[in-house]
Formats: structure tokens, sequence, C-alpha cells
């Protein structure tokens, strides 16, 4: 059946102009920061009104790492491309204009087919015969680098069958500032280690199999209320600002850009927020100067859909590619496109900038080799009907056609998700109730989160609603279920093939039926199984009143209510919660007749068999939370921001916190969490013992020596305007986006009133002379020297139960500045181990780990504070500790290497050992940091938190190119 076009607005406009909601009661509104959990060194770059500094030009793709054999197929390829063709490159065709969410145009004459771009980060949206896999802070849950691994690979293959160029995913973009953020489940964990490690492991799966990645949503999209602007109608197009510092910005938001980009990730999407108040997709500073320059992308900047607010601004700023072509959907006009063609032509846009943006693509096309990984008649699939016949210009009503062939794109993959979500589960609490031992006489479940939706898992367009069993959130980032297994039908087939019996209630409103049963349950000794969740997602849907985010941190459907009646008369009850983030559970955490807790996460299409492997004990969990479980929402230190705060400007977001969010904001508070972050439980028991630490020789810290070549070109560029004119042999489809010239005149193409008026561009962006590398910089994921390994920390890990299990060890690190987090997560590992049987955990520490940003000197360094590290269950449970000592590394430009490893005697501790909060005196010379950056200093000396960040006015311009100027129109109706 045909989707309706109104639920198809994916990742942009919302659909439903909800109701501003109000701030919920002790919000610190007008700020998003609750006033204790202020940082003062990030407040002096987190304020209203911030802006963002001008970087240009905007760097152009030199082939760093190992992107150098691609670049060379690159530089081939576009030489061979005309002026139009470039174009047709680096813009989308249009909503709903072909099969994709997002198409680029073709090249006919070289035989280079449109690229189609596809959602989601967790399947193939808005296809028939995919795979939904679980979420990603679900497999953040895992702690397990091959799983991570493993379901890139296995999302990427579908893509790839698909005939999808592009996955649009992963995500580390929200981070998770906020707890109730609409969009984190779609992401891994609010700690950058974590969600950094997770998304590297995602990027390198999904490339593997031969599609591109895109890592999203680049930069500070912590929430969705107003990241559009409107509603309330009155914002229009005044989105909010992002406001952040420079120390957070480097130590928290980019950290897992960063890694994303070390891996490989070939395109990254900028976000619909400002930033600093220079909107993101034209924002140099984070487009050019961070993530081009620093971290040495050498992929493309792809715009969010419609999150394009400019043509020449945003191309000089580092946007390489618009999505999906027009400026809003269906509107057929343009910010690239012919507008593009006319830039280049009268110079706004310089041909190199052009060319850059070209090879940027073409080489991301080459390095995950899509020439070797495509399949026959791709796309094979509408995004827009499931009939097998439909218009092949959705939009249009053009070219009706096979549209749909139905592949089975599936593989063995369920067999991987039902494994991935039982591993990516969470047992929170447990006083002797589980594993179920399949025996009882009584099994029931309770709640309708147990069940299956009266509508089918896909009867609500995008997963919007909150109704039966919540396998997937909402929004942009979903794809259709194949089939899904309820928790309830998966028990039942559990409990009777062991000849139990079982019952259910799936209303959590029938009272007295629940009572009833949970009564005749406790009373033959049986188990209680109650089902609970929390949804979110993204902003264009509504539901229950939650627009996007949450509007708090209860559970949803009145479960509170439902746990206290069955608890009343079942003794035994054991909780499940679906929720796609931290949920307060004070009510009942407590109650001794709640025998055991599970977090169960989003776990896609296998969901009921995941909790039955878990429940029964085929699987022992092995899961730690991604995040923290606290007992009110302030104690997060951060509210969503649900009200505007700006008058009918920008609302501002002013990250107050600094780098203080989840663990690490209860830490700095003293809020005792009710379930920390790293926690989860076995049905075995681990002990800790003999922590380790090996020094490493390593080459000092130095800045990348040289500068870049000059901009390159590839090609010529006629200067005569006939040459691109809509060509007369093309049947010009209505409504398209091409790049093509509507007259010979440059002004009377474009229809913008500004076309031509005095201005001038931000100082340096028609530079193509050579450019100097940054200090931090010099190869993807910023300056090699960061990764170098210093030490590798070791520990036994035994199990002293009686069932094989997995424990998830974690090394923390306390950098030993007054200011510094109390510890922060620097590495993990995943081990399984056999009964009465020791596993050695080993990991490293690299310079990059024990590091802090200065932005006076824009480079990372390592202070002289003592450094102690920690290893252990989870960020409270932490046994062995130690410090490190750096005396053994010689430091400073131009040198490197040790001499005689110190030795580190194990030392253990019950919780935090006091060194964990040791600033150092503050007088230490330079000499004793280990790694140094070219200028060293004690832990009190630097700048740290300055506003070096935010101290420029952004760059305006005139209509059509400033991000605050109203849309460009083309009177033609086609773009302009």
């Amino acid at each position: 059946m045909t989707i309706m076009r109104t639920l198809l607005l994916a990742a942009a406009v919302p659909v439903v102009f909800a109701q501003t909601q109000t701030q919920p009661a002790g919000s610190p509104f007008p700020s998003s920061t609750y006033e204790n959990a202020t940082d003062p060194r990030a407040q002096a770059g987190a304020v209203s009104g911030q802006t963002s500094p001008p970087k240009y030009p905007s760097p152009w793709g030199e082939g760093l790492g190992d992107w150098d054999a691609a670049y060379a197929q690159a530089h081939d390829f576009v030489s061979q491309l005309t002026l139009t063709e470039k174009v047709n490159l680096t813009t989308g065709v249009g909503w709903q204009s072909e099969k994709c969410v997002g198409n680029t145009g073709s090249i006919p004459r070289l035989g280079f087919k449109a690229l189609c771009m596809q959602d989601s980060p967790l399947g193939v949206r808005f296809a028939d015969f995919v795979s939904a896999f679980p979420a990603g802070g679900t497999i953040a849950a895992t702690w397990d680098r091959k799983l991570f691994y493993q379901r890139g690979y296995g999302m990427g293959s579908e893509h790839k069958e698909k005939g999808i160029d592009a996955q649009l995913g992963p995500v580390v973009g929200p981070l998770g500032r906020q707890a109730a953020g609409g969009r984190n489940w779609e992401g891994f964990s609010p700690d950058p280690v974590l969600a950094g490690i997770a998304c590297a492991e995602t990027v390198k799966g999904i490339q593997d199999a031969g599609v591109m990645s895109t890592t999203k949503h680049y930069i500070l999209n912590e929430q969705e209320h107003f990241r559009q602007g409107a509603p309330p109608a009155s914002l229009g197009l005044n989105a909010l600002s992002s406001n952040v510092d420079d120390v957070t910005m480097h130590e928290l938001y980019l950290w897992p850009f960063a890694d994303a980009v070390r891996a490989g990730t070939v395109s990254i999407m900028c976000s619909y927020n400002q930033i600093n108040n220079s909107q993101a997709c034209q924002n140099s500073y984070t487009q050019n100067y961070l993530l081009k320059n620093e971290l040495g992308f050498q992929g493309f900047i792809m715009s969010d859909w419609a999150a394009t607010h400019s043509g020449v601004s945003s191309a000089l700023a580092g946007l390489d590619q618009t999505m999906p072509g027009d400026i809003a959907f269906n509107s057929g006009t343009t910010y690239f496109g012919t507008n593009l063609t006319i830039a280049v032509l009268n110079g706004t846009v310089p041909q190199w900038r052009l060319d850059d943006m070209a090879v940027r693509i073409i080489a991301a096309w080459y390095y995950v080799d899509r020439p070797g990984n495509q399949v026959a008649d791709a796309p094979n699939f509408s995004s827009w009907t499931s009939d097998t016949d439909g218009f092949r210009h959705y939009y249009q009503s053009l070219d009706y056609q096979r549209v749909n062939d139905h592949i089975d794109v599936r593989g063995n993959h369920g067999a991987e998700i039902r494994a991935q979500a039982a591993a990516g589960t969470v047992l929170l609490k447990n006083t002797g109730a589980l594993p179920l031992s399949g025996k009882e006489q009584l099994t029931s479940v309770f709640g309708e989160d147990a069940a299956e939706n009266p509508l089918g898992p896909n009867g609500c367009s995008d997963r919007g609603c909150d109704e039966g069993t919540l396998a997937m959130g909402w929004g942009s980032g979903t794809a259709n279920f194949p089939y899904l297994v309820t928790p309830l039908e998966a028990i039942k087939a559990e409990v009777l093939s062991n000849g139990g019996s079982f019952e259910s209630v799936t209303d959590n409103y029938a009272y007295s039926t629940i009572a009833a049963l949970g009564r005749r349950t406790a009373q033959v000794g049986g188990a209680c199984i109650a089902f609970g969740n929390a949804d979110a997602g993204e902003g264009y849907i509504t539901v229950d009143n939650n627009t996007g985010d949450r509007n708090n941190l209860t559970i949803w459907g009145d479960f509170d209510l439902l746990v206290a009646n069955l608890t009343a008369q079942c003794n035994n009850t054991i909780v499940v919660l679906h929720t796609v983030g931290p949920v307060i559970t004070n009510s009942f955490v407590d109650n001794p007749n709640v025998t055991a807790i599970i977090w169960a996460g989003i776990p896609g299409q296998e969901s009921g068999n995941a909790i039955t492997d878990i429940l029964f004990g085929k699987v022992n969990p092995g899961g730690k939370l991604p995040f923290t479980i606290g007992s009110s929402r302030g104690e997060y230190g951060t509210e969503i921001l649900y009200e505007p705060n700006n008058g009918n400007n920008s609302p501002q977001d002013n990250f107050e916190e600094g780098i203080f969010i989840d663990y690490r904001a209860f830490d700095k508070l003293g809020e005792t969490p009710v379930f920390e972050f790293g926690l989860g439980l076995s049905y075995t028991t681990f002990s800790y013992s003999d922590l380790g630490v090996q020094a490493h020789s390593a080459p000092a810290y130095t800045a990348p020596s040289g500068n870049t070549g000059p901009a390159p070109t590839y090609g010529t560029v006629s200067n005569i305007t006939s040459s691109y004119v809509f060509p007369a042999s093309i049947d010009r489809i209505w409504n398209y986006i091409y790049p093509y010239l509507n007259s010979t005149s440059l002004s009377v193409s474009s229809g913008d009133p500004a076309y031509g008026i005095n201005y001038t561009w931000p100082a340096g962006s028609y530079d193509s002379s050579s450019q100097p590398y940054v200090a931090a910089g010099g190869a993807p994921g910023g300056n090699p020297r960061l990764y170098d390994v210093l030490f590798t920390v070791t520990a036994t890990i035994t199990n002293t139960g009686d069932v094989v299990g997995d424990e998830v060890a974690q090394l923390y690190v306390n950098l030993g500045g007054a200011d510094d987090a109390k510890v922060v997560l620097r590495n993990f590992d995943r081990l399984t181990i056999q009964p009465g049987a020791t596993a050695t955990f080993s990991a490293d520490i690299t310079r990059r780990d024990l590091s802090n940003w200065d932005s006076a000197s824009q480079n990372w360094f390592i202070s002289s504070a003592t450094k102690t590290i920690f290893v252990g269950s989870s960020s409270r449970k932490l046994p062995l500790t130690t410090t490190l000592d750096l005396s053994g590394i010689i430091t400073g430009p131009g040198s490197g290497g040790n001499g005689t490893a110190p030795v580190y005697p194990s030392s253990s501790a019950s919780g935090y050992s006091s060194s964990a909060t040791s600033s150092g005196d503050g007088s230490s010379s330079a000499s004793t940091s280990v790694g140094s950056s070219v200028s060293v200093s004690s832990a009190s000396s630097p700048t740290g938190y300055s506003s070096s960040f935010t101290t420029s006015a952004k760059p305006s311009g005139p209509a059509g190119y400033s991000h605050s100027s109203p849309p460009a129109y083309s009177p033609t109706g086609y773009r302009a």
C-alpha cells in the first residue's frame, strides 16, 4: 500500500507543529543547566549571543592517511567532468523525486549513476525484507567491539544489497547531554569514549560491507525542541543555538567524531541547530577548522535534510553536498544546483572549492569500493510505496514502472540480532529470582509492553506511537520490522515447552485483574514478570504530547501504579524495562517484592527471544549500562529547553556544565546514582586483582611540519554561459533539481532579488595558496602522536561463581587537575570467563587519554598533575587503583622514548581511592609531563576554558547567502 506523503517527512521539517511545552517544575529555565551544576570555566564560552569565529579557506582534501589511492582515482574521474556534472554530485534532486530519501544527479556520459543516500542508523528505512537491528544505545550496552563491528557489517550489507550508496548512520550527535533527549537512543552513550569506540567499529563494519557511512549529526544537536526553529511559529527558521566553550567541544562532543574520522568514515552529516549562533551547515569554524583541518577529515560533509540555509556561504564554510537538494521539501528551489553553477561562473565560489567538493564525494565512493559493490537495478526499492509498481518520480507522479523488487537482504542477521540484543541486556537487580528454572508452576506476564501493537509492528508510520512492546524509538532513525517477536509470545513458548502454565494481562489499567493474577501466581510460587517502557524520537512526531524529547523521565503507561498493584499481591515480581534512556525507578527499586530489574533497551526485531534467553538463563547477562540511572532529573545537571528563551530569536542553549554530563555530573555534584554508569550484574560473580602497568616508548608529541600544497583544480570552466543552459535534448521533469541555467543571463537565471549586491566575503575565503597544518592536526583523527600508546594496564579477572559469564572490565583515569572530572572512562574489554577460571584484562592508554585541551595554544597537553588509574566493573566499583609514574618518559619537542620502565605495585581500594581527586601541587616544572605539546604546564596554569573558541563575529551576507536570510526563490517554478 502507498504510504501517505505527509507521513514521510523524514529528517527535516516537522510535520506536527505541536504546542510548545512548558518547563517542568524546578527547571533551571531560562538556562538548561541547573545552577549547582554550572562550571565557571565553561561559562565564559557558553553564553547567550556567543559567536563563532570565521575560519577560511575551506581546506582541500589531500588524500591523507590511507586515502591516497582513493584520491588518485577521484582526481582522474573529476578531471573528466564538466561544471554541471560536478555540481550534480553536490546537489540532491529534491524530496521524493527519486527512489531514495536522498539522491544526487547522475553523470550518464561516464556511466555514473545517481548516488542513493538512505536512513537509518539501525537498518534500511522505508524498505521491505530488511532487518530491524538493536538501537545504538542497546548495542553500546554490550560494551563489545566485536558486536559493534558485526552490527555495522550486517547493516552495511543490507544497505548494499538494496542498492544504497550511503547509509545515514551511525550517530554520535546527540551524544546525550540531557537524559530526556529525544534521539539519544539512536546514538550510543553520553560517554565520549564508549560512543567513539562504538562509532568507529560501526563505521568499519558498514564500510567493509562496501557502503559509505555517514556519521551524524555534526555537532551539538542535543535536543529536538527548536532544532529547526518553529514551533512556535513565531520562531520561523530561527533554530536553537548550542553555545559551548572550546575545551568542552574538544574533550566531550568532538571526541567521538574524531574516532569516526580516524576509522575512515567517508561522510559526516551537519546538523539542524546553530552552533554559537551560526548554522551548523555553514559554520566555518566547526566545518573548516575543526573537522577538515584539525581532524584531517578527507571525506565530504553532507547536510541534514533541509539544513542548508545558504549557497555561497555554506560552500565556502565547508559544506560539500546539500540534501535532499530543495530548500524546503518539494519547493523546487535550491541553494546549490543552478545557483552553485552560477556562483562558480560569477566567481563567488572558486573553481577549486567546487572541485574539492566533487573530489571528496568521489574519493569517498572509491574509498569503500562502491564500484566493486554494485547490485543490478539499484536502488531496487522505493522509499515512497511498498507496492511492486509505482512512480519512479513519486512527487511528480511520473514514470510508472516496477519500483520494488522485494529482495530479501536479511541473511542470518536475525540470529545475530538476537545475540546482540541479549548481550546488551543489563541486569540491574537480582535477589535470587533469576534465572528462572522453566519449571515454575505458573508464569505470568503483565503490561502492554509485553504485547504487540494492535496495528502490527509497523502500524505507526516511522514508529510514531507507543503501542505494544517497544523495540524501536520513532523518527527517521527507524526501519520496518520484518517481524517482531514480542516478549509475550516468546516467554509463553518457553514456558509451554517446559510443560508449565502461562497467563497474562496486557492492559496496564486492568487493576483488579492484575491483582488477582498476581495473587494466584504468588500462591503457587510462580513468577510475575512486568514489562514497562519509555519512548522518544525525532521532533517532527509528537507522541502523547512528547515532541521528540521526553517530557520527563517517568516510565510510561502508569507503570509505577501497575507495579504497586502487582507487588501488593506477588512477592516475586520481575521488572523488565524497554526504554530509550534513563528512567525514574524510585517507586519500586527498593521494594522487596521486586526481586529483579532488567534494562532491556531498544532491542529490535528479536526482542522477545532475547529477553527470554536472559530470563531463563540460556544467556548469562553481561551487558552494562551505557548511561546513569538517577532518582531525579535534576541530578543530571542539565535539562531540555522546552520553551524559547530569546523572544522570537534563536533560543540560546548554553552548555554551562562543560564536560560534566551523566556520571561525571553525578560525581561532581556528589549525587548517588540508583544504578551507575557501567553497572551490570551477572548470574555469576567476579573478582579483580593483580593490577599492572607497563610503560612504553613513544615519540615526542610534535606539530606536523610543512604546509599543504596549493588548492588544485581539475579541468577548466568555460565562461560561455550558453554552454550551461538547460539542454533541449533532456525532457525536463517538473520540480526536479538540475544544475543547468534557465537563461544565459546569470541574474535572470538566479531569480534572487539580491543578486549582484556589493558584498565582501569573509577574509581568506578565496585563498588557494598553501596552508599550514594546525598543531593538533596532520592526519585523519588529529595529530597521529595523540594515538601513541604510553602505557598498557593489565588486571586479573576471576570468575568466582558456578557458571560461565561475561565481565566487562573498565579502565578509568583521573587526570589530576582540580577542575577535571573525578574519573573518565578510557578503555574497556568484554571477557568470557569459565567458572573458576581467570582472564587477563589488558587495556592501552594513549597520549590522548591523558591529555587536556588548551585553548590558548589550540593543542592537547598533558599536565604535570598526578594521573591515577582505576580498574573495575563500573564507574563506582573500582577496586584496583594506582598512579602512573611519568618519570621514565623523556618529553619535549623533537624527543621521545623512555628509559627503564617504572615498576607498578598492585594496589586496591574499595570504591574510589583518595588519590582520585589529587590535583598536584601546581608547581611542577614542564619537564615532568608525558608526551607534552609545545608548552607544558602544571594543572593550574593553562587557560583551559578560555573563550578563544568564540571571540570573533560570524560572517553575514546578502539574501540567499547569509544564514539569517530568507530563502532564494525560482520564478520559473523549477529550481534556480
